[in-house]
């Protein structure tokens, strides 16, 4: 088999499903915009092409027979690939398939319709879809998570309807390849004060084609949604489309393989980087490998106006469009300093020009700052320099003052150095309330062991790093620090039980059993636990956290689990990164072989699309094929269908099972786990600093040129 994937070797399962069932919608993306698939066979939603955005409106809602699709009660089958979604489904004498695609280079929408007689008689077909549109152009950054959206005009045009905005800065055009009839709805304006479930989705017009079939007899017609922020762009963008709607859906096949294919490839003219090729015999590390990779590749944003050239969003296709967390995207740090270290270091300086104590993110539209502090982002941010630097070589970063400022080596010193400003009586920094921290676990507050055992590595990573500059006076003090405060953190720990408390204001403490001080203490200070405290972590998460194919993030035995139902921090499910975080500290715990056990069981996850933002485990809902099935979007779990700290797989497999640890100094010896799953595994073409390397499992590093 070819050790590169295509968008056929990463294809999700077949999902068969009723009306509403708890099937997280798929989301498409061409770099330029996204839009989510939806449960009927030609309906979409949130279609969002910046600076144009139209909230969660929905369109292209299917009637057969005059009749909703959905109203028939038939099972649809929906096919996600990164390219296409195709969904099909059976009425009497008919069978109907869809073929959805973001059209590459276009802010626009695709959906092939066609329609077989499967009966003995003539049949005349008319399919009606219901068309609708909230198009804006806001000049301010989205700061909900929902994108913002407005009431449109509507027009006929043609076999199509035009939907613009007040101001005429945003326009949609809706409508088919094929002779139709078109006609507005006649319904009343839907109001100012919009939601979807409250106030419907709005309506503004139907267009209806009719096929005549013969028995036996295929026929076909394609459905276009064009966005741009002036009418002639958007009829523009729609005619080309429409133009010839099977080849809209060839080419985002060809388009998606060549992403692919450069993703691996060194030289590329796709990404400023490359990552290494996989070469294995087990499919579970090949699946979670790649399944790493295209959840990254999948946030990538070249849409005109990003005010960084390209960035990498965090969730879609449902919320916080044009947000880069600071959090998730260190969760894919090693992903982003392989692939594409050039946006990285774009991203990385803008986020040093701003008050990281201030924000989550920033956006992508204004580069301004979006939402509430959040606790973990000293710890992020150096991790996300130190992992650039040393998969770069690019140590000159360092020396380097983005914005006129200070050098970076400078904000790595007050990173490190930020909790004590956190203190009160206690010598461990007090990381606030649960809005700061996991926003659903309410016992998760304050001084927490997760961060302070951060601020113990922050230290030591900073340390390394001035040493390596020639500052050892400025390392020394800070080892000195981290060896005072790694003793604060460990007391903590409750003796026995395998978990930590969280100390309060007041004193107290609060014991939560929650997967994030298992993954964060025991992948940053696993060397100052001693082996008892080890073992009794692993215990703990192998017995109250660990799923055969997925993991609670809070233990059922946790008195906060009646706190939430959210699926990615609670008892019922976990967010994606944290089963790959929760390997890796398996291995920094001495524990390896439980991490390789466990990886078939992660591999069977891999079935749905890119990790979403939260999936269940199998207790709460029931799996798909075998796979922790995703979380849906709506109320009370509002969790999207794809997250990008999807990165956190391609960092378990590159660092703890293969051995990888970098230095700003370079590779050095390499001492993995990878080869109890497979002696035979290697890692082709490894880029560090100015070195390409073949890892081999059992160790050995093989220089490789280019032109291999």
């Amino acid at each position: 088999m070819s050790h590169i994937p295509t968008v056929v070797d990463l294809a999700a399962d077949a999902v068969t499903h009723h009306y509403d069932d708890m099937i997280a919608p798929s989301g498409l993306t061409n770099f330029l915009g996204t839009v989510r698939v939806d449960h009927d066979l030609t309906a979409i939603s949130a279609t969002t092409f910046p600076p144009v955005s139209q909230g969660l409106a929905k369109t292209a809602v299917l009637f057969v027979d005059g009749r909703i699709f959905e109203s028939y009660g038939s099972p649809i089958t929906h096919e996600w690939r990164a390219d296409r979604v195709v969904r099909r489904a059976s009425l009497p004498g008919l069978e109907l398939e869809t073929t959805t695609v973001c059209v590459p280079g276009r802010t626009a929408v695709a959906v092939d319709v066609r329609v077989t007689n499967t009966g003995a008689e003539p049949r005349t077909v008319p399919l009606m879809l219901s068309l609708a549109a909230r198009v804006t152009r806001s000049t301010e950054a989205w700061l909900d998570a929902e994108m913002p959206s407005e009431r449109n005009t509507v027009e006929t045009d043609a076999s199509r309807l035009v939907f613009a905005d007040a101001s005429g800065d945003a326009w949609s055009v809706q409508g088919v390849d094929a002779e139709a009839s078109v006609r507005l709805s006649g319904v009343a304006e839907s109001p100012d004060e919009y939601e979807v479930g409250i106030g419907g989705t709005g309506r503004g017009g139907d267009v209806t084609v009719t096929l005549e079939l013969a028995p036996g007899e295929t026929g076909r017609f394609g459905y276009v949604h064009a966005i741009a922020t002036t009418r002639a762009a958007a009829l523009a963008e729609f005619d080309g489309v429409a133009a010839d709607v099977p080849a809209a859906v060839a080419a985002s096949e060809r388009f998606w393989n060549a992403q692919l294919e450069a993703a691996f490839t060194p030289g590329n003219s796709e990404f400023s980087g490359h990552l290494p090729v996989l070469e294995t015999s087990s499919d579970a590390l090949r699946k979670l490998y790649w399944w790493g990779v295209l959840g990254v590749i999948w946030f990538r944003r070249d849409f005109a106006g990003n005010v960084l050239g390209r960035s990498y969003d965090t969730l879609m296709p449902n919320y916080w469009a044009t947000t880069t967390f600071i959090w998730d995207y260190s969760l894919s740090s090693i992903t982003h300093a392989l692939l594409d270290p050039a946006p990285m270091k774009r991203q990385l300086s803008h986020w040093i020009t701003s008050d990281t104590h201030s924000h989550f993110g920033t956006s992508s539209l204004t580069g301004g700052p979006v939402g509430r502090w959040y606790s973990v982002n000293d710890y992020a941010m150096t991790r996300l320099v130190n992992d650039y630097v040393r998969y770069t070589g690019d140590a000159g970063y360092l020396d380097e003052a983005p914005g006129a400022g200070r050098p970076v080596a400078d904000h790595l010193r007050y990173w490190s150095l930020a909790w004590h400003e956190l203190r009160g009586d206690s010598p461990l920094a007090d990381y606030g309330e649960i809005d700061n921290l996991l926003e659903c676990v309410s016992s998760y507050t304050h001084e927490v062991a997760s961060f302070n055992a951060a601020n113990v590595w922050n230290l030591r990573t900073t340390a390394a790093l001035l040493e390596a500059r020639g500052d050892g006076t400025g390392a020394a003090e800070l080892l000195a620090e981290a060896e005072a405060l790694v003793a604060s953190v460990v007391d903590l720990y409750l003796p026995g039980q395998g978990f930590f408390a969280a100390q309060q204001p007041d004193g107290s403490r609060l014991p939560v059993r929650h997967c994030y001080d298992f993954n964060i203490v025991g992948t940053t200070i696993a060397g100052d636990l001693d082996e008892t405290t080890r073992r009794e972590m692993v215990s703990f998460f192998t017995r109250e956290l660990q799923t055969p194919a997925w993991l609670r993030s809070l233990s059922p035995w946790d008195p906060d689990a009646s706190y939430s139902v959210r699926p990615d921090h609670q008892w019922n499910g976990a967010y994606p990164a944290w089963p790959a975080d929760a390997a890796r500290a398996l291995v920094a715990l001495g524990e390896p072989r439980r991490a390789l056990d466990w990886l078939p069981g992660l591999a069977r996850t891999a079935n749905q699309g890119p990790p979403g933002q939260g999936h269940f485990q199998e207790e709460a809902m029931p799996p798909i094929n075998g796979g922790a099935r995703k979380a849906p979007p709506q109320l009370p779990y509002i969790i999207d269908w794809a997250c990008s700290s999807a990165g956190a797989y391609v960092g378990l497999v590159i660092e703890s099972l293969f051995g990888v640890d970098p230095s700003v100094d370079g590779l050095g010896t390499v001492n993995g786990c990878v080869g109890a799953l497979d002696p035979d595994a290697v890692l082709r073409g490894l880029r560090v600093g100015d070195r390409l390397v073949d890892v081999h499992a059992n160790g050995e590093v093989t220089e490789v040129t280019e032109a291999r």
